[in-house]
Protein backbone atom coordinates (compact mmCIF):
# COMPACT_ATOMS: atom_id res chain seq x y z
CA UNK A 1 0.00 0.00 0.00
CA UNK A 2 1.50 3.34 -0.61
CA UNK A 3 1.32 4.88 2.90
CA UNK A 4 1.22 8.67 1.58
CA UNK A 5 -1.43 8.35 -0.53
CA UNK A 6 -3.74 6.60 1.41
CA UNK A 7 -2.78 8.93 4.87
CA UNK A 8 -3.79 11.74 2.13
CA UNK A 9 -7.27 10.12 1.73
CA UNK A 10 -7.86 9.16 5.03
CA UNK A 11 -6.81 12.62 5.97
CA UNK A 12 -9.41 14.45 3.37
CA UNK A 13 -12.07 11.68 4.71
CA UNK A 14 -11.69 12.85 7.83
CA UNK A 15 -11.65 16.49 7.28
CA UNK A 16 -14.94 16.00 5.34
CA UNK A 17 -16.86 14.33 7.82
CA UNK A 18 -15.25 17.35 10.80
CA UNK A 19 -17.25 19.89 8.58
CA UNK A 20 -20.08 18.79 9.39
CA UNK A 21 -19.99 16.94 12.79
CA UNK A 22 -20.12 13.24 11.54
CA UNK A 23 -18.65 10.04 12.84
CA UNK A 24 -17.25 6.89 10.68
CA UNK A 25 -17.94 3.35 11.87
CA UNK A 26 -16.87 0.26 10.41
CA UNK A 27 -17.93 -3.58 9.46
CA UNK A 28 -15.04 -5.95 8.26
CA UNK A 29 -15.12 -9.24 7.58
CA UNK A 30 -11.84 -10.06 5.07
CA UNK A 31 -10.09 -6.98 5.87
CA UNK A 32 -10.10 -8.32 9.59
CA UNK A 33 -9.83 -4.97 10.94
CA UNK A 34 -7.01 -3.16 8.74
CA UNK A 35 -9.54 -0.67 7.78
CA UNK A 36 -10.18 0.69 11.37
CA UNK A 37 -6.29 0.18 12.07
CA UNK A 38 -5.73 2.57 8.65
CA UNK A 39 -8.28 5.10 9.44
CA UNK A 40 -6.31 5.57 13.33
CA UNK A 41 -3.28 5.68 11.61
CA UNK A 42 -4.23 9.48 10.99
CA UNK A 43 -3.76 11.72 14.11
CA UNK A 44 -7.06 13.09 15.16
CA UNK A 45 -9.12 10.03 13.55
CA UNK A 46 -10.74 10.00 17.18
CA UNK A 47 -12.76 13.21 15.88
CA UNK A 48 -14.12 11.79 13.31
CA UNK A 49 -14.14 7.17 13.73
CA UNK A 50 -16.32 6.04 16.39
CA UNK A 51 -15.52 2.36 15.81
CA UNK A 52 -15.46 -0.80 14.14
CA UNK A 53 -16.81 -4.35 14.83
CA UNK A 54 -14.67 -7.21 13.11
CA UNK A 55 -17.68 -9.71 12.18
CA UNK A 56 -15.61 -12.65 10.64
CA UNK A 57 -18.12 -15.09 11.78
CA UNK A 58 -21.30 -15.56 10.47
CA UNK A 59 -22.87 -15.87 14.46
CA UNK A 60 -20.66 -12.26 14.86
CA UNK A 61 -22.44 -10.93 11.45
CA UNK A 62 -26.13 -12.36 12.99
CA UNK A 63 -25.78 -11.51 16.89
CA UNK A 64 -23.97 -7.87 16.82
CA UNK A 65 -24.96 -6.67 13.25
CA UNK A 66 -28.46 -7.93 12.94
CA UNK A 67 -27.59 -9.62 9.55
CA UNK A 68 -30.53 -12.17 9.76
CA UNK A 69 -29.55 -16.27 9.23
CA UNK A 70 -31.76 -16.45 6.24
CA UNK A 71 -29.81 -13.79 4.59
CA UNK A 72 -26.85 -15.54 5.24
CA UNK A 73 -27.98 -18.64 4.10
CA UNK A 74 -29.36 -17.78 1.18
CA UNK A 75 -26.97 -15.47 -0.44
CA UNK A 76 -23.28 -16.10 1.62
CA UNK A 77 -21.26 -14.07 3.36
CA UNK A 78 -20.19 -12.22 0.48
CA UNK A 79 -23.07 -11.23 -1.03
CA UNK A 80 -24.57 -7.63 -1.44
CA UNK A 81 -27.37 -8.19 1.14
CA UNK A 82 -24.82 -8.75 3.50
CA UNK A 83 -23.02 -5.92 3.31
CA UNK A 84 -25.87 -3.75 3.21
CA UNK A 85 -27.22 -5.27 6.60
CA UNK A 86 -23.76 -5.38 8.09
CA UNK A 87 -23.20 -1.64 7.27
CA UNK A 88 -26.99 -0.58 8.22
CA UNK A 89 -26.28 -2.83 11.29
CA UNK A 90 -22.86 -1.75 12.10
CA UNK A 91 -24.50 2.27 11.90
CA UNK A 92 -27.11 1.83 14.76
CA UNK A 93 -24.23 -0.30 16.78
CA UNK A 94 -22.64 2.03 16.99
CA UNK A 95 -24.44 5.33 16.78
CA UNK A 96 -22.84 6.92 13.50
CA UNK A 97 -23.63 9.35 10.66
CA UNK A 98 -21.88 7.06 8.03
CA UNK A 99 -20.56 3.33 7.88
CA UNK A 100 -18.65 1.10 5.10
CA UNK A 101 -18.89 -2.74 5.46
CA UNK A 102 -16.64 -5.06 3.50
CA UNK A 103 -16.95 -8.52 3.06
CA UNK A 104 -15.03 -11.08 0.78
CA UNK A 105 -12.55 -13.76 -0.07
CA UNK A 106 -9.29 -12.88 0.49
CA UNK A 107 -7.78 -16.30 -0.41
CA UNK A 108 -5.48 -18.47 -1.24
CA UNK A 109 -8.79 -20.57 -0.65
CA UNK A 110 -12.06 -20.21 -0.01
CA UNK A 111 -13.07 -19.24 -3.22
CA UNK A 112 -15.93 -21.04 -6.09
CA UNK A 113 -16.86 -20.49 -9.54
CA UNK A 114 -19.24 -17.97 -8.35
CA UNK A 115 -17.19 -15.97 -6.27
CA UNK A 116 -13.64 -16.64 -6.88
CA UNK A 117 -10.72 -15.28 -4.83
CA UNK A 118 -10.28 -11.84 -4.93
CA UNK A 119 -14.28 -10.92 -4.95
CA UNK A 120 -15.41 -8.30 -2.47
CA UNK A 121 -18.11 -6.76 -1.87
CA UNK A 122 -18.82 -3.37 0.22
CA UNK A 123 -22.07 -1.41 1.06
CA UNK A 124 -21.62 2.01 2.25
CA UNK A 125 -24.54 3.67 4.56
CA UNK A 126 -25.98 6.33 6.06
CA UNK A 127 -29.25 7.48 7.54
CA UNK A 128 -31.71 7.36 4.89
CA UNK A 129 -29.60 5.69 2.37
CA UNK A 130 -26.96 2.89 1.27
CA UNK A 131 -25.10 1.59 -1.65
CA UNK A 132 -23.26 -1.47 -2.26
CA UNK A 133 -20.75 -2.62 -4.87
CA UNK A 134 -18.50 -5.60 -6.02
CA UNK A 135 -14.71 -5.79 -6.68
CA UNK A 136 -12.39 -8.62 -7.89
CA UNK A 137 -9.06 -7.93 -6.68
CA UNK A 138 -5.93 -9.24 -7.72
CA UNK A 139 -2.87 -10.64 -5.94
CA UNK A 140 -2.65 -12.62 -2.83
CA UNK A 141 -4.21 -12.45 0.60
CA UNK A 142 -2.66 -9.59 1.57
CA UNK A 143 -2.88 -7.46 -1.73
CA UNK A 144 -6.79 -8.42 -1.79
CA UNK A 145 -7.06 -6.88 1.68
CA UNK A 146 -4.92 -3.55 1.12
CA UNK A 147 -6.97 -3.38 -2.35
CA UNK A 148 -10.10 -3.55 -0.06
CA UNK A 149 -9.19 -1.00 1.89
CA UNK A 150 -8.08 1.63 -0.25
CA UNK A 151 -11.65 0.92 -2.70
CA UNK A 152 -13.83 1.44 0.98
CA UNK A 153 -11.87 4.66 1.68
CA UNK A 154 -12.63 6.11 -2.08
CA UNK A 155 -15.96 5.22 -1.72
CA UNK A 156 -16.27 6.54 1.46
CA UNK A 157 -15.21 10.18 -0.25
CA UNK A 158 -17.52 9.47 -2.56
CA UNK A 159 -20.45 9.17 -0.02
CA UNK A 160 -19.33 11.66 2.16
CA UNK A 161 -18.40 14.65 -0.11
Amino acid sequence: MDTYLISRAVAELGECLKVHDNVLATAESCTGGLLASTLTDVAGSSDWFAGSVVAYANAVKSDLLGVSSEVLEKHGAVSEPVVLAMAEGVLKTVGADFSVAISGIAGPSGGTPDKPVGTVWMAWAWPGGSRAKSYRFNGDRTAVKEQSVMAAINGLLGVVK
